[in-house]
């Protein structure tokens, strides 16, 4: 395995200008080989030459070169890969970027791929070197634009092991002028050693990458060995690794810099970048921060977005394009919901203007525990469990969070807990908590983890947020030491009734605890403090081109009203109660015309929350349609009532005002461009042009020139958007979709999906009809289900399609009948069957899903994703019957 193939694509760069003759650089494998990647009426022509290039003392890197085709010098970039990989993982973008006008260099570093040499862990003497040595290579070259004799104008990026040497490369040779490091350190010793605990598994998991303790530098086998064996990080080994971090020239680092950090990253958390962006802020450089999704424990790395907003980087700041959107200066992405399909977690982005640290607006939060003992066993064993490295990254076990299962284990009497009360609010932790603690030992020194939960109303299921502890060592601790621990930093939203719980544990699975047998006395000193960074919010986050089309078309129905001279009836007062609620649907009933006892929708009722994106569903005729007219007030209801922000909806109702609808399509005017027609509809409501966020719609319809042409000539598809486009102008509190994704193409879909988890994060609501049931359960956060009129269930998508008792269990290779046979005996499991993607677990009462993964890590099943069997289209089959 790699680290991350151990990170997300890497890069490497060396140190600050070395002599021309220690900078010589001599080409073994004859001239290269030239090929052309693109085909007739492809994307354009890349050129690629490899080469095998000898560095002093007797190392060999084999490289690639990309360049665009034609004439010309242009920026280059070096990109370097991760830790145990190699070139090879970094062509696709190596070409995307010859493609866009770069000279790219890709090399597998020493002791990787096809390169010699011993691997130093990016030794400033070594692999930092080796980078410097191939921009003097670079310097030479006829594509690849100068700054000045000898110096290129050249970006370094890369992900993990790649990314700490762009970072390395900028502090070591002033000739680069940009860098994107991505998921890496800023000090390695930190990172492998955090507050004095060895991180046992993942040094484990470096040293077997990389082939084994002789493949690396005497120096560094001989450390590892060492620690591996005491448990214990010495001076010395914390001295070396800091001379190979970036911290160890951070005064040098003064080039623009785009710093990518992975939210589920047990083994380079969000506090390196935080570091890494304080030291080179400090420097008067620009920074941006950006927390993806993903990690070296797994989740989504957003390899497309990073890359693209990397691209935009170097356009700025290497090819000088000031208008080119390099993004906000703090991005962060959140879940937004879970595909009960496969347990992946669907994303948003939110973003502040300016970088808000890891303490950002705290927030104390009372705990209440009093003074608890906690032993730590001989052995450290048995240990507790938190991330799993080395299983994450296969892409499921870091989505359990996202379910609601956690997957962290902790042995009854082997830990201290705190709880808060439930909360009265939510609570959005963005950042770093920290407590302070009293900590009194048996022994002289205590090794304690410490991890923030999300308990649950019922008190049973909690959540770690991204499976992340926070180890720490207290020396003196048998005089009794009082600790400010700084917790892992997250971004986390706590519910609403939940309880924040602080968990001080003796063992962890991933680090080295004290082998003799001790008892520690614990106690709080004060309040759990939790960063809230009010300043991230949805709204500002940068989004697809679709994003602004949700401003919403809220006067639809009032217009149709306008147009139909409909007579306004006296409506019931408003209630003040529901001022705050978007939708109360109560006894609604709906003849049809001519009929007494024949209905369209009968006795229905059900209410809608701000934040909620709910789907409406059931088969044809089930009175969807009807119930969405009623609610727009283009059809008055026989029985019940609707409510909208408490005012009961009548023909021309002031409150509809609030409420955007796309409902059966939309009217154009055939012979007026698209832009003619939504500025011709916006004038018809009344309200000031200022209101109607025109521009926006406009970009979110993604109709390019077409806009000015007459709406006569677009297809099916572009109408819809420009529909959908008009249902957003506004900014509506209440947006209403009837099968909005009818004529768009799978990437518009998927769009559309992503701008309606947004809206509603925002705090507005959507209400969206549609038959593409894949669409709604990954969409939607609540589901409500009709059937012949009535109300058939709702409530949030989870409980209406229900993980049951049965969980489908996805893993890397198939399981083994014997091992099958040996999960079907665990306790708390009825039976366990496998399939073509892995086993299919029905659990007994009482069993848990969190149980089941632990016991599948110890049998050493591959697991790569648990989620339910279930899916929506099971769930809506059985709840309409089959009328479907």
């Amino acid at each position: 395995m790699d680290l991350r193939r151990l990170s997300v694509r890497g890069l490497l760069k060396g140190p600050r200008r070395l002599t021309a003759a220690a900078a010589a650089v001599v080409v073994l494998a004859g001239a290269g080989t030239w090929t052309v990647a693109a085909a007739d009426d492809g994307p354009p022509a890349v050129h690629r030459t490899d080469q095998v290039m000898a560095m002093p003392g007797g190392a060999r890197l084999d490289t690639s070169y990309f360049t665009p085709a034609g004439s010309g010098r242009h920026p280059a970039v070096l990109l370097a890969h991760g830790f145990g990989g190699s070139k090879d993982d970094m062509r696709g973008q190596a070409e995307d970027l010859a493609r866009d006008g770069y000279a790219v260099l890709t090399w597998s570093a020493r002791g990787f791929g096809r390169s010699t040499g011993k691997i130093g862990l990016n030794d400033p003497k070594a692999e930092v070197a080796d980078v410097s040595r191939l921009i003097d290579w670079l310097a030479k070259k006829p594509q690849v634009q100068l700054d000045k004799p000898g110096d290129p104008r050249v970006g370094v990026a890369g992900g993990s092991y790649g990314g700490a040497i762009s970072l390395l490369a900028a502090g070591y040779d002033d000739r680069v002028d940009a860098i994107a490091p991505a998921i890496t350190y800023w000090n390695l010793a930190d990172a492998l050693f955090p507050n004095g605990v060895f991180k046992k598994l993942w040094a484990g998991i470096f040293f077997n990458t990389g082939g084994g303790c002789a493949h690396f530098e005497p120096e560094l086998c001989q450390m590892y060995n060492r620690v591996a064996e005491s448990g214990t990080p010495d001076a010395a080994a914390r001295t070396l690794l800091q001379e190979r971090s970036p911290s160890a020239v951070a005064a040098r680092i003064k080039v623009p810099t785009l710093l990518v950090q992975g939210q589920t990253d047990s083994l380079f958390p969000l506090g390196q970048a935080d570091a890494a962006q304080k030291a080179i802020r400090a420097n008067g450089a620009p920074v941006d921060v950006d927390w993806i999704a993903g990690g070296h424990d797994g989740g989504d790395m957003e390899n497309g977005r990073v890359q693209t907003r990397v691209r935009a980087w170097f356009d700025r700041y290497l090819k000088g394009e000031k208008s080119a959107d390099t993004g906000p200066a703090f991005r962060i992405t959140r879940t937004g919901g879970v595909d009960s399909r496969d347990g992946t977690a669907q994303l948003r982005g939110a973003s502040a203007a300016a970088y808000p640290g890891l303490h950002d607006h705290q927030r104390s939060v009372a705990l209440t525990g009093g003074t608890q003992q906690v032993a730590n066993p001989a052995g450290a064993s048995p240990p507790g469990v938190s991330a799993l490295p080395g299983l994450g990254a296969s892409g499921g076990l870091s989505q359990l969070s996202a379910l609601g299962v956690g997957v962290s284990l902790d042995f009854p009497g082997q830990y201290a807990r705190f709880d808060s009360a439930r909360l009265t609010h939510d609570l959005q932790i963005t950042g770093a908590p920290t407590a302070t603690v009293h900590i009194t030992s048996t022994s002289d020194d205590a090794v304690l983890f410490g991890k923030v939960y999300d308990v649950g109303p019922d008190g049973t299921q909690q959540v770690l947020p991204s499976q992340l502890v926070a180890p720490f060592r207290v020396t003196g601790a048998k005089a009794g030491q009082d600790v400010t621990v700084t917790l892992p930093a997250i971004d986390h939203k706590v519910q609403k009734g939940h309880r924040l719980r602080l968990v001080l544990a003796s063992t962890d699975l991933g680090y080295a605890s004290p082998a003799a047998p001790a008892t520690y006395t614990v106690s709080l000193k004060g309040a759990l403090s939790v960063p809230t960074a009010p300043a991230v919010t949805a709204a500002a986050a940068p989004l697809p081109a679709w994003v602004w089309w949700l401003p919403g078309a809220g006067a639809v129905a009032a217009l149709a009203l306008l147009l139909t001279g409909r007579r306004r009836t006296t409506a019931p007062a408003p209630d003040p109660e529901l001022t705050d609620v978007p939708l109360v649907i109560k006894d609604l009933s709906k003849r049809y015309a001519k009929s007494t006892d024949r209905y369209a929708v009968r006795e229905l009722s059900f209410r809608v929350e701000r934040g909620q994106v709910l789907g409406l569903l059931g088969p044809n005729g089930a009175g969807k349609t009807t119930t969405l007219r009623m609610l727009m007030g283009l059809i008055t209801p026989d029985d019940g009532e609707i409510r909208v922000f408490g005012h009961a909806i009548r023909p021309g109702a002031p409150v509809l005002s609030r409420v955007g609808a796309f409902v059966e399509g939309a009217g154009f005017l055939p012979h007026l461009s698209g832009r003619e027609n939504l500025e011709l509809y916006w004038r018809a409501t009344g309200r000031p042009p200022e209101d109607a966020h025109l521009d926006e719609a406009l970009e979110i319809a993604g109709l390019g020139d077409a806009l000015a042409r007459a709406v006569r000539t677009y297809s099916q598809g572009m109408r819809q958007r420009l529909a959908i486009a008009q249902a957003m102008l506004g900014l509506p509190d209440l947006l209403i979709l009837d099968e909005p994704t009818n004529g768009l193409d799978p990437p518009q879909i998927r769009e559309m999906r992503e701008v309606m988890i947004r809206y509603a994060a925002a705090g507005r609501t959507v209400i969206v009809s549609s038959h593409l049931l894949a669409e709604v359960e990954q969409s939607c956060t609540h589901l409500v289900v009709m059937d012949r009129g009535r109300l058939v269930q709702a409530g949030p998508v989870r409980e209406i399609v229900g993980s049951g008792d049965t969980l489908l269990v996805g893993t890397a290779v198939p399981v083994q009948d014997p091992v099958v046979e040996k999960v079907g005996a665990l306790p708390g499991i009825a039976s366990a069957v496998r399939t073509d993607d892995g086993l299919l677990v029905r659990l007994e009462p009482g069993g848990t899903a969190e149980r089941l993964v632990v016991e599948l890590v110890r049998l050493d099943v591959p697991v790569a994703s648990v989620g339910p069997h279930r899916r929506l289209e099971d769930a809506f089959l059985t709840l309409i019957g089959g009328s479907a």
